[in-house]
């Protein structure tokens, strides 16, 4: 009988392989080449991973976890402008660490090899949808029709998705940071308007007729 995968082993293994891969393609990602450079075999490695794409998959979403706790702060949100911006603020602090860089290199290195392979089973994907959504709900408590809301929680997560790939490519934290500042300032002057707008539609629908 098959011995189930210890499950204390596979999470520290996967700790293992993040930080091996920090400095390192996705692409290059073997089972020998791990094997060796966590100085284990790849029995071992085979048997809580399964296949390269498992494993792939596995990192992927580890990966992805430091997202988590911007994601709950934003979705916990009561509905304020300001609070929504300290999260926001929040998460590109977080994305400036050496670690997040190359966590985020790694999350790009997937959504290529998804747009060509299709067989991560799309996590990429899911994780922008993730934002996405998110980022679409919090407008919406705000008090903002849906259709605004979608346009820009899509556009803000676009841009942020494109200031991740300049801070990756240019290593240039200070002037990625202060456009980043200059989108935010824009964000919240059309979302101050459009909080107002909804309001101002909401007194008007509630107005008594004679």
């Amino acid at each position: 009988m098959a011995r189930k995968p210890d499950p204390e082993r596979k999470p520290a293994l996967l700790v293992q392989i993040v930080d091996f891969l920090l400095d390192k393609p996705l692409s290059a990602l073997t089972f020998r080449t791990l094997a060796s450079g966590l100085e284990v075999s790849t029995y071992t490695l085979v048997y809580h991973f399964g296949t390269r794409a498992d494993l792939v998959r596995e990192v992927v979403l580890a990966v992805s976890e430091r997202q988590d706790l911007v994601v709950a702060a934003v979705r916990s949100e009561s509905g304020g402008l300001k609070e929504h911006l300290a999260n926001l603020r929040q998460s590109w602090e977080l994305s400036l660490t050496e670690r997040s860089r190359q966590l985020r290199r790694l999350e790009f290195e997937a959504a290529t090899s998804e747009s060509r392979e299709h067989g991560l089973g799309q996590i990429t994907r899911g994780l922008f949808d993730r934002w996405f959504s998110t980022g679409v709900d919090a407008l919406v408590r705000m008090g903002i029709r849906q259709e605004e809301a979608t346009l820009e929680a899509r556009t803000m997560v676009d841009t942020i998705y494109g200031l991740h790939y300049d801070l990756m490519v240019t290593v240039d934290a200070e002037r990625v940071s202060a456009v980043f500042a200059r989108v935010l300032r824009g964000y919240e002057a059309r979302i101050a308007a459009l909080v107002a707008e909804g309001a101002a539609e909401g007194a008007e629908g509630a107005a008594p007729t004679e």
